[in-house]
Formats: C-alpha cells, sequence, structure tokens
C-alpha cells in the first residue's frame, strides 16, 4: 500500500459530518470501511475466547473490561489494527510514537494501525494529556495489549491448524507455519470478533536492541494531512444548520454584572441570547450576526480593586501560607540548616521572580456543541477530554454516558487546555438554541481568559566551603508551583518549601510546570555560587552531583558546545544549566553577545543534550526538544503577561512578545540513547536548562547577574548604566 494511500484510508476527513455523533449524516458504509470493519466495544461478552461482532456495527459507549485486549485494540477483516487511547495530540507526535509502539509489537507495518484518541464514547477511561506521562504510561500499556494480543493470535492459529505454537511466526500482519508454508492473515484469525482475553502483563516484549518499528524516525503517520490542509481543526469544523456563538465577557477579573439588556439583541433574525446569572452569550446563523448581536447588548459591572504587575511579587509574598503545601514535590528538611549555614566558608542569598506568562497556542480555544436526544456532543481541543466530560456532565446534570467529548489533533497546548471553558459555553448556547453551535475565542479572549504559568517568588540561601563543597541550602517558593523544587546536587543541611498564594490571576499547568522557576533559580544559584568558589560552573556542579544521569547530559552538552576549549570573545558570554523533570534529564549551553551601545542582547547558540531512557522516534524527539528551546528562549528573554485593574495590557501577539526567526540562535541537539532504561516523557524537560543558561551567559558577559524572568524584555541599558 502507497503511503498516501494508506494515510487517506487511516485519517479520512475528519468534519463531525463524518463522526458518529451526527448519524443523520453519516455514510455507515465509508464510516466502517475507515475502521476495517469489525466491532470496537462489545455490549454482551459471552464466554468464548473471541465474541462474535453483530453484523452491524453500532458506537455505543459501553466498552470492554481494560484488562481485556478489546478494550485498546481491534483488528479488523482486512487486518487493519485500531488503537484505542484517551491520550490526545497536542502537536507532540504521540499519535505517532504510540502507533510504533503497537507495530512493533503485534508485527504489523506502521500504516496498518489507526490511533483513536480522546473520544470519550470509544476510549478507555484517562486522566489527561499531561505530565509527559503518554510514552512511560500509555506506552506501557499498549505495548502489553499488543504483545498478549500477537500471542493470542498465534494461539489461535496453532489450535486451528492443530500445530505446536512455538512453530509459528507472527509477521507483517500475519501467521506462518515454515515448515507447511501455511499462512494466514490476522484479520483472517480473528474473522471480525472481539479479543476479550485477559491482557497478561508479564509476557516479556521486543527487547530495544531488535526493535524495527520503534526507535527509527517513523514519519508522522498524518503529516501529509497538516501539510496540505486536509486536517480539520474544531474551529474548521461545521454541522448542517449550526449557528455561531459569542461570549459577554467582563471587563476585569472578578467583576459581576449588575444590570444587563438584551431586547436589541433578541431583536435581530436568527439569534438566541442566552442569560443565566453571569452568563450571557448569543448564538447566530453567522459570525458577523452573533459580532453584532454582541454589540447590542448593554451590561453594567461592578468591578474591584486588583493588584497590578508592578506590584505582584510583593503581592504574593505578603499573602503567602507558611504552612507546606502536601503531595510528592512537597517541601523536604534535612540536616540543620543553621549549621549548614554558619559552617560555610561563603554565604549566598539572592531572590529571583517569575512573571506570569501565557500558553500563546496557535489555536485558540474552541468547541462545537451539538445536543440530539438529550445526549450532548462537544468536539474541542482539549488535553483532558474524560475531565471535560465530567465537567459538563455535573454542569448540565446529566450522567456521563450523555455526554460524549471528541478531541480532534489539535493546535498546541503546552499545558494550557486542560479546561473545557469553551466547551461549556458552547454546549449553553446549543441548548438554548436547540442547534449546534460553534464557539472559537478570539486571541485577545485566550490571552485574558485562558490561565497563565503563574508568577512566584524564589528565595535562596546557600553555603559553601572554601573547595566548592555545598553545606547548606535553603529554598522558598511562593506561589510558582512544587515541580522541580528539589536540588539533585549533594547537600547535607537542606530546607525546602512551597508556599501557595491565592492568585490574583488565573493560572494553572504550564510546560514543565513550575520547574521552570525554580530551576531557574537553582541554576542560577549553582552559577553564582561557582563563581564565589573560583570554580568553573561545569566543575562545580560535578563536584557536587552524584546522580550519573545528569552528569551524563551535563559533560555530552559542554563537549558538543566546546566547554572550557576557548574563551568567549569580548561581549560574548557561555552559560551552563541542567536539571530533570518527568523522568527526563537535559542540559544547555548558551552563548550571548551583549550590545554595549544600545543595550540589545542576542542568543547566538543553544545547545542541548537530552536523555529520556530508550528512544522511541528520534526525529520526533530532535522536534519536541526544538520546540522546548524555542519556548523556553521566549520565557527567558521577553514574555511576561502585563495587567493592571484586572485587565490584561497586552492581549495580542503584536503586543504580547513570542519568540521570533529573527531571535532563534544556532540550535544544536544531542539525544543520548538509554535502550537499557524505560523510555520516558519528552515533552517537558528540555525547557527547563534554557532561562538559566542564557542568564549564566549574560553574567559571563557583563558581569549583571538577573534575578528575573523574563531577563531581558528591553534589553539591558538600565543594568549596564548602573554596572
Amino acid at each position: 500500500m502507497e503511503p498516501r494511500e494508506a494515510e487517506d484510508r487511516l485519517y479520512p476527513a475528519e468534519l463531525p459530518e463524518l463522526l458518529p455523533a451526527a448519524p443523520e449524516v453519516i455514510n455507515r458504509r465509508k464510516f466502517i470501511k475507515w475502521l476495517g470493519g469489525g466491532l470496537a466495544v462489545a455490549l454482551v461478552m459471552p464466554p468464548a475466547a473471541l465474541a462474535a461482532s453483530p453484523k452491524e456495527t453500532a458506537f455505543t459507549n459501553a466498552k470492554l473490561p481494560e484488562s481485556q485486549i478489546g478494550a485498546w485494540l481491534h483488528i479488523s477483516p482486512d487486518s487493519m489494527v485500531s488503537v484505542f487511547t484517551g491520550k490526545v495530540e497536542v502537536g507532540q507526535n504521540i499519535r505517532t510514537s504510540l502507533a510504533q509502539v503497537v507495530a512493533e509489537e503485534l508485527r504489523v507495518p506502521i500504516t496498518a494501525i489507526n490511533m483513536i484518541m480522546g473520544d470519550t464514547d470509544q476510549v478507555p477511561y484517562d486522566a489527561g494529556t499531561f505530565g509527559s506521562r503518554s510514552t512511560p504510561a500509555m506506552g506501557s500499556q499498549l505495548r502489553k495489549a499488543a504483545v498478549s494480543a500477537r500471542e493470542t493470535l498465534l494461539t489461535l492459529a496453532a489450535q486451528e491448524w492443530k500445530v505446536d505454537k512455538s512453530t509459528l511466526q507472527a509477521a507483517n500482519g500475519k501467521i506462518t507455519h515454515p515448515a507447511s508454508r501455511q499462512k494466514i492473515s490476522y484479520g483472517d484469525v480473528v474473522k471480525g470478533k472481539q479479543l476479550v482475553q485477559e491482557i497478561i502483563p508479564d509476557l516479556p516484549a521486543t527487547p530495544v536492541p531488535e526493535w524495527k518499528i520503534a526507535g527509527t524516525s517513523v514519519p508522522k503517520v498524518n503529516g501529509r494531512r497538516f501539510i496540505t490542509g486536509k486536517h480539520t481543526y474544531v474551529s474548521d469544523m461545521k454541522l448542517p444548520g449550526m449557528l455561531y456563538g459569542k461570549i459577554l465577557r467582563p471587563p476585569s477579573f472578578g467583576a459581576t454584572l449588575i444590570t444587563v439588556d438584551v431586547s436589541k439583541a433578541q431583536a435581530i433574525n436568527g439569534v438566541t441570547v442566552v442569560h443565566e446569572k453571569d452568563f450571557v452569550g448569543v448564538a447566530a446563523p453567522d459570525l458577523t450576526a452573533a459580532n453584532k448581536a454582541l454589540a447590542a447588548i448593554k451590561a453594567e459591572w461592578q468591578t474591584k480593586p486588583q493588584p497590578a504587575r508592578a506590584e505582584i511579587f510583593d503581592f504574593l509574598k505578603k499573602n503567602a501560607s507558611n504552612a507546606p503545601e502536601g503531595g510528592r514535590n512537597a517541601g523536604t528538611s534535612k540536616g540543620n540548616i543553621t549549621q549548614g549555614l554558619s559552617s560555610a566558608d561563603k554565604t549566598l542569598k539572592a531572590t529571583y521572580t517569575v512573571e506570569y506568562i501565557a500558553h500563546a497556542p496557535m489555536e485558540p480555544r474552541a468547541a462545537l456543541a451539538q445536543w440530539k436526544k438529550g445526549k450532548l456532543t462537544v468536539w474541542t481541543g482539549t488535553q483532558r477530554p474524560f475531565g471535560v466530560q465530567s465537567d459538563l456532565a455535573e454542569e448540565f446534570n446529566l450522567p456521563k454516558e450523555q455526554v460524549r467529548v471528541i478531541m480532534p489533533d489539535t493546535g498546541s497546548a503546552y499545558g494550557g487546555k486542560h479546561s473545557g471553558e469553551a466547551a461549556s459555553e458552547a454546549a449553553r448556547l446549543a441548548k438554548a438554541a436547540q442547534k449546534p453551535v460553534k464557539l472559537t475565542w478570539t486571541r485577545p479572549e485566550e490571552f485574558t481568559w485562558a490561565y497563565f504559568r503563574p508568577a512566584g517568588v524564589i528565595e535562596v540561601s546557600s553555603g559553601i566551603k572554601n573547595d566548592g563543597t555545598l553545606t547548606a541550602w535553603e529554598f522558598h517558593n511562593y506561589n510558582s508551583g512544587n515541580s522541580g523544587i528539589h536540588t539533585p546536587y549533594t547537600v547535607e543541611n537542606q530546607q525546602i518549601q512551597f508556599h501557595p498564594v491565592e492568585s490574583p490571576l488565573q493560572q494553572g499547568s504550564y510546560r514543565g510546570l513550575a520547574s521552570t522557576a525554580n530551576i531557574f533559580a537553582l541554576e542560577s544559584q549553582m552559577n553564582d555560587l561557582a563563581q564565589l568558589a573560583n570554580l568553573d560552573p561545569l566543575a562545580f556542579r560535578l563536584k557536587n552531583l552524584k546522580e550519573p544521569r545528569l552528569q551524563a547530559v551535563l559533560e555530552a552538552a559542554a563537549e558538543a558546545f566546546g566547554w572550557g576549549k576557548a574563551k568567549p570573545a569580548p561581549d560574548h558570554g557561555f552559560g551552563l544549566a541542567g536539571g530533570t523533570e518527568k523522568g527526563g534529564f537535559t542540559a544547555s549551553c548558551a552563548e550571548v553577545v551583549v550590545d554595549r551601545t544600545t543595550g540589545a542582547v542576542k542568543v547566538l547558540r543553544l545547545v542541548t543534550a537530552f536523555e529520556c531512557g530508550a528512544i522511541i522516534n528520534p526525529a520526533h524527539l530532535d522536534q519536541q526538544i526544538m520546540g522546548a528551546m524555542v519556548q523556553g528562549l521566549g520565557g527567558a528573554l521577553f514574555e511576561a503577561i502585563d495587567f493592571e485593574n484586572g485587565k490584561i495590557l497586552n492581549p495580542t501577539f503584536a503586543q504580547y512578545r513570542v519568540p521570533r526567526f529573527k531571535d532563534v540562535p544556532a540550535i544544536q541537539i544531542v539525544q543520548i540513547n538509554r535502550p537499557d532504561l524505560p523510555s520516558a516523557g519528552a515533552g517537558e524537560a528540555p525547557i527547563v536548562g534554557i532561562a538559566p543558561a542564557i542568564r549564566n551567559a549574560i553574567a559571563d558577559a557583563t558581569g549583571i547577574k538577573l534575578k528575573t524572568l523574563p531577563l531581558a524584555p528591553n534589553g539591558l541599558s538600565a543594568h549596564l548604566k548602573k554596572s
């Protein structure tokens, strides 16, 4: 099968008309052919090893037990393999790497795999796509299901041919018996029936050195659809009779609605107006009418005072809780911090601050909602389809089975799309209008009403001996979070604590969580301690480090960068930083140049070494690392949300500075493959060393030790005048 033919077969046009939620416009035969026939779920499960599929495929929310193979994959009569997972694709290429895992263990071509992802009616429950858990958790689960399926196929073929199972081979979607030259396809073995056997968790998987599909740079399985524009995002989708929704937003955070007059909006032909407490929205036949109706609404709001950006760090410190928050990343106390500081030959105390920043996804929040016979179906870009399903079920007082959430591959998230605001808004409007409603947030709405990476204040006190041995490490994080809060360096006396704060802005997950802030402070402090000890920054880290995986990436990044082989040119500086997060180990080196006339900072080179166990797809891992490096560049140099009196002052790409082509330096990536270790996720860890490496390079070039993110949104002129 040619790649293009296979891709078109596996990924037909993804408009809602082709999905089960719109049965009146489904070409059922076409949809069944897409899945390759067979049944994705079983309503009645007989005791036999294979349950017969009904003659007509029907999709319901009934699912096989997750302990059975059929809950995770189904083999159709033409040997196509449908794989079911609650994980979703947001640009990290997990659709491809999970398909590789199944194809490897099931011994089928990658083109035979059809990934069905993030559809609450069809896939097993999943908490969501976050925490770099897709590869280690879902990859492991699907590997076990595929290995069990392969063994089941061999068993069934052996029974049919009455031969010893050990004499059979599975390859290329077929079972062969070399002695008799008999062959049978997987589809003919299964005959469209469900695999209801239990998954055997301890069956041996294929050893990494024997991988043929996993471990290779398989192209993005539906990449052609993105390149040619065939892929449909939620904001592209349409249903017959669909209306377009708009929401009346408050003038500032925390504002409450006092009075509202919707009469003029209601008078516009074809417009439905919904007013429920503080929620006011409209649905209209087109966006022009929807915007006109929204503008016709007269509302009076009561606002309340809010802290501004200029005072946020004082606010966070004054309003922090002194009780450490629990959880696996909560604070720790080890040794005696007072004695550790008093026994030090040299001490260093510093305060670091981190601004709120936005996720800035290419595709803003969007949702298409449809009610039919009391059931709600929503297409939306979310990292938590089942979480959104639960929220909608609670909001509309429905059983979960009456809510279906479908997540098409969407236009990026970075931890910013755990919530389902657009889904709720579209569903409210669709229920009132009794027609499908699509709602797409504008860019200012995305920048204003989505949640932000938390701002934070981090206080660090540390001590060293004259030889550079760490004696004390005291670390307090106010508000930005506890991920990555623990130091990987060896120090006998530690006090580490996270202090939560009631944030004035809505905040939540971001790529790497709080480790972007904590490792920035940690690695900046380590750099300044190295200078205090008169040691090379790399040598100082290695002296105080026992974690071999972090040692390895630090040394690999330094080697590729040429660390220690030459001094930087005048006004140039070299910086280094490392860290670990979510099972990944990373180190970055940066070269910057500072224009002392204008104060401009230019990052010339970035080198990142990264290790996440056994690599499943080298090319896609490169893309993950590079994406994290570029995103980290923005957070390091200029990204920051500006706000005052509850209003966002820079809610567009023209005002909110993200990296542009001219900002991107020469990038080198060093992958460290560890086939002896389980594969870990790569979506988060590579970002954490970028900001501190750039900061340390600026310090090397100028002697200016910056302690806030972003480092140089307006250049270094003010700092250079002081120095």
